[in-house]
């Protein structure tokens, strides 16, 4: 008698399972679509990565992780190839992507968010950058704006499941360096950074397209250096500098246009720092206060759909500036 392996069937492609439908028992409302290919492909979801890092007195290559739902300290994961800060990180539900870097450089790394382990090539940005920002949806990691070290206005993009170099996408308003940015299903915003001047400006991208960046409105204040993260509907910045370090987090709804509304602070003052999320925590880790002379260790979280101040969540495995970080169930995930 010959086996009937369900777990190796897949769709025409061999990209994942095949889609089923049609069956008189089935009472779903879309066809239904069965995994395929190597457990750690498929995701485990809920678990947050920072990585890269300035880490005085040099960059690092380290990888931490840690669990969204509960709180608690982060854990080691693994290593980037390389050791670099200002390295964003886009991701699918199951691969994060780290792309650019100081130096600058133009690689880009993968990981497999569910397993723990050191990152493998993926391919190179069209251009070598640092301070980027990055959105992505679970088709299409996206890197715009930072700089080489003269600020760029390039968006280049990648598709998570095709390993390869980075394709153009579009140009964002104005050549920017030291932005952030976050995303719903549908769409990337870009938030604030340095043209040369600081700015409040949030543009935006539709990710399943190519294109230009488009105006969405402003934040509240001018800043560099903060950090964003979303659920499917709300974008949310906090920290940066002003001219000043601020604690500030503010949110939009990204499926209107318009400017930022106050959502409350951080518990510590901070730039250079980095945020993610799940479908309804934002998470902000690390940073620098060069007040006090300080970085930071510490991670915050908030609940993206109501207001208020952040709480604290655990300690990184350092204190740590110009870090990364991405999740396996962030905004862009839906």
């Amino acid at each position: 008698m010959s086996e009937f392996r369900i777990d190796q069937i897949t769709n025409q492609s061999g990209s994942r399972g095949p889609d089923i439908a049609g069956i008189t028992t089935f009472t779903g409302t879309s066809g239904m679509v069965m995994p395929s290919g190597p457990t750690e492909y498929r995701g485990g979801r809920g678990r947050g990565l920072f990585g890269g890092a300035y880490d005085a007195p040099a960059a690092r290559n380290t990888l931490d992780y840690i669990t969204m739902a509960s709180t608690g300290d982060a854990k080691d994961f693994g290593d980037l190839t390389s050791a670099r800060s200002t390295a964003p990180m886009a991701a699918s539900s199951t691969q994060g992507l780290s792309g650019g870097g100081s130096g600058p450089v133009n690689i880009i790394d993968s990981i497999i968010i569910s397993s723990t382990g050191n990152a493998f090539d993926f391919g190179d940005l069209t251009v070598a950058r640092r301070y980027a920002g990055r959105v992505s949806n679970n088709i299409r990691g996206i890197w715009g704006g930072g700089d080489t070290p003269s600020a760029v206005k390039t968006i280049d993009y990648v598709t998570f499941e095709s390993k390869g170099n980075a394709s153009d996408f579009g140009e964002l308003l104005d050549a920017t360096s030291s932005l952030e940015a976050t995303s719903s299903p549908t769409r990337g915003l870009f938030m604030g950074g340095e043209n040369p001047s600081v700015t409040n400006i949030i543009t935006y991208i539709t990710i399943s397209t190519t294109g230009d960046a488009k105006d969405f409105g402003d934040l509240t204040s001018a800043r560099r250096g903060a950090g964003s993260c979303s659920s499917s509907t709300r974008a949310l910045t906090g920290g940066g500098n002003t001219g000043s370090i601020t604690n500030i987090i503010d949110y939009v709804t990204m499926a209107s246009l318009g400017d930022a509304i106050d959502f409350g602070d951080l518990t510590q003052s901070r730039w250079l720092t980095t945020a993610t999320s799940s479908p309804t925590r934002g998470l902000w880790g690390g940073g620098l206060n060069p007040g006090p002379g300080s970085e930071y260790d510490i991670i915050d979280y908030v609940t993206i759909a109501s207001l208020g101040d952040a709480i604290d969540f655990g300690n990184l495995q350092s204190s740590k500036r110009s870090l990364s970080s991405c999740s396996d169930a962030h905004g862009g995930l839906g």
